[in-house]
């Protein structure tokens, strides 16, 4: 399968760059994810509609009776075997966002307040990151630097510029766990919001162990009868102007995309602040990676507007808390980045702004005798290549040259 994609991005008429193959692959693995935590939420018996004939008629294949919520058991197939191994994930957010419906009786509310106690225990991940980012745009002057010092030679290059890293302390990987940890909590928060929020009787996600860790009072009984037809939850948020938090919200039909909804518009603009904060200031260049990353950055966020058509809304509620979190966050460290100039204007209050906890320059981890890394004895590239430059002797040329050496 591997051989025959490559045969497939390499065939002519495919114009598949680097970056857009390992876009494509991020794709298929985050679609993996989504249906194995799909499914990590699911009964057994909810899966059996799925090899109804196409052909045949409505009268004669009835909708299937309502399940309750069960957790995955493990397959033969991968994604079942997926759907078991994230099960705990999907149990874990639903238990917590149970107990904080009961204690609030608002749904809205207890997304809200749980992704606030996610955001907060990863703080230092996210911290790291984004100390991470501004060290790397700190440092770019000196990259550029070994860029045209070793001009041509790409290798060099890049060994060189890892070991500036190195001897600067400066991890380039530590941004991935977070991101990788983002998709991680979302694809489940997605899973939750849907099968959770629309099961008339989770009561068996509730459960660990045979022990039940959250009593959930069901909102379907009426009179000790149960309707399956409606949730257990009250997924009705009234501040949302009683907006089903369950289901996605679309203000008006749009082709293609389904239609526009205005917490996916709100959280496309939220991320779009989130990364002009840390993007990389524009550089004159414009065959520069800096402006690539850029640019990038600019039009990922967007995309979760197209989401907001088919996604459930408390979906959105979610990200919006958790961009605003990431946007005080950020805030702090690196004040307000790169988000001005905006159209061409840059505001009073963000003139000379300095954060709450700036982030200098890194200097070399440990200094050794000479004033040099203690891990690199010979100091860093651009300090190698000053030294190497001026112990070179230039060649004399002429007549004095050639007497001097006869002498």
């Amino acid at each position: 399968m591997t051989v025959a994609l490559r045969a497939l991005l390499r065939a002519p008429g495919v114009l598949l760059t680097r970056p857009r193959v390992q876009l494509l692959g991020l794709i298929v693995l985050v679609a993996l994810v989504a249906a194995a935590c799909a499914a990590a939420g699911t009964s057994p018996d909810a899966s059996s509609a799925v090899g109804a004939s196409p052909g045949a008629s409505v009268s004669a294949h009835p909708s299937p009776e309502p399940t309750p919520l069960l957790p995955a058991s493990p397959g033969a197939d991968p994604i079942s075997l997926a759907a078991w191994i994230f099960t705990p994930v999907f149990q874990a957010l639903f238990i917590l966002l149970a107990a904080l419906y009961s204690v609030t009786g608002d749904i809205g509310i207890a997304i809200v307040v749980l992704t606030l106690i996610i955001r907060a225990l990863v703080i230092p991940l996210f911290r790291r990151q984004t100390v991470s980012q501004r060290r790397m745009q700190l440092l770019a002057p000196e990259i550029k630097e070994l860029q045209r010092r070793y001009k041509g030679d790409r290798t060099k290059i890049s060994a060189e510029t890892m070991a500036l890293y190195k001897e600067r302390g400066v991890n380039p990987a530590a941004g991935c766990l977070p991101l990788v940890l983002q998709f991680m909590l979302l694809i489940p928060m997605y899973s939750v919001i849907r099968d959770g929020l629309t099961n008339y009787d989770p009561s068996a996600m509730l459960s660990v162990f045979g022990h039940e860790i959250v009593p959930l009072h069901c909102s379907n009984i009426v009179n000790g009868v149960v309707d399956k037809s409606l949730p257990c939850i009250n997924s009705h948020v009234w501040w949302l102007a009683n907006l089903d938090v369950s289901k996605a919200q679309v203000l008006f039909p749009l082709p293609v995309i389904g239609g526009l909804s205005i917490l996916a518009l709100i959280s496309g603009l939220l991320q779009l602040v989130q990364s002009r904060m840390v993007a990389p200031p524009p550089s004159s260049s414009a065959d520069s990676q800096a402006n690539i990353q850029r640019q990038t950055m600019m039009i990922f966020p967007l995309i979760s507007i197209v989401y907001g058509g088919f996604l459930p809304a408390g979906l959105f509620l979610y990200w919006i808390v958790s961009t605003l979190f990431s946007i005080i966050q950020q805030y702090l460290i690196v004040g307000f980045g790169s988000l001005f100039p905006l159209f061409g204007r840059t505001p009073s209050f963000a003139l000379n702004h300095k954060p709450r906890f700036p982030v200098a320059v890194p200097a070399p981890v440990a200094m050794g005798p000479g004033g040099r890394a203690a891990d690199s004895p010979r100091g860093t590239p651009v300090d190698r290549a000053a030294a190497a430059a001026a112990t070179v002797r230039p060649r004399e040329r002429g007549r004095q040259g050639r007497r001097g050496r006869r002498r």
